[in-house]
C-alpha cells in the first residue's frame, strides 16, 4: 500500500498523541489531501543516516487551528505500524510503499506490566518529569503508552517501535528502567544530603 510520509525527529507509537504545526507548502498539500480523503499519513524518524525503516501511521484527530496563510495546527493519534518497502519521490512530499504489521506472539503478562508500571513511575518521579500517562489499563499492553512519556533517546524508542512482541517490548522497557534507576536514586540521595547540610533527611 502507498502512503504519504512525514519524516520527523520523533518516534510515534500506536495509541499516543502527536501535535504538529504544518507550515511547509508540501506538507500543507499532504495534510489537505489527508483531511479531504479522511486518510492518514506515515510518520518516520528522520535520522542523520537516512529514514528509519519502521514507522507508524498518524490519524488526524482534529484541526486545532487554521491560519490565514494556510498553516495548520493539528492533533494526531498513532495508528498501525509499518515497514517501508520502497520510497516514491514523484510528488512534492515523500511517499512509500509499505507493509503493515502487528505483534506476532502472545502479550505480556499482567505481572510484568505491573512491574513495568511501578518502575516507570519511580523513574519519572526521580527524574522530575511531571508528564504522566493519564490512565493505564493493565489488562492491555502498556509498553507504547509508557515509552511515549519517557525522557529516553529516540534510538531506544525506535527499537521499541520495531519489536513485534509485546512480551519482549515490555521486558526491554523494564531493563531500561532498571539501568536508569541506580543513577537516578543516587542523584536523589545526593540532593537530599545537600539540602540537609550533609545529613540525610
Amino acid at each position: 500500500m502507498k502512503v504519504p510520509l512525514f519524516p520527523l525527529d520523533v518516534v510515534l507509537f500506536p495509541g499516543t498523541p502527536l501535535p504538529l504545526h504544518i507550515f511547509e507548502e508540501r506538507y500543507k498539500e499532504m495534510i489537505g489531501e489527508c483531511l479531504a480523503q479522511k486518510s492518514g499519513f506515515g510518520v518516520v524518524r528522520a535520522q542523520r543516516e537516512g529514514l528509519a525503516v519502521i514507522g507508524c501511521m498518524a490519524r488526524i484527530a482534529r484541526v486545532l487551528h487554521e491560519y490565514e496563510d494556510g498553516k495548520l495546527d493539528i492533533l494526531c493519534d498513532g495508528g498501525d505500524r509499518f515497514e517501508i518497502e520502497q520510497l516514491d519521490n514523484s510528488r512534492a512530499f515523500l511517499q512509500a510503499e509499505v507493509d503493515f504489521f502487528t505483534d506476532e506472539d502472545v502479550e505480556s503478562t499482567r505481572q510484568s506490566r505491573e512491574e513495568c508500571l511501578a518502575l516507570h513511575f519511580e523513574v519519572l518521579e526521580l527524574a522530575g518529569v511531571g508528564h504522566q500517562p493519564a490512565h493505564v489499563n493493565l489488562d492491555r499492553p502498556i509498553a507504547f503508552q509508557l515509552a511515549w512519556a519517557l525522557p529516553a533517546d529516540l534510538g531506544f524508542k525506535q527499537q521499541l517501535l520495531a519489536i513485534r512482541s509485546d512480551a519482549e517490548r515490555t521486558q526491554m522497557l523494564c531493563e531500561f528502567y532498571k539501568t536508569m534507576l541506580p543513577k537516578l536514586r543516587m542523584g536523589a540521595l545526593t540532593n537530599r544530603v545537600a539540602a540537609g547540610n550533609g545529613q540525610v533527611m
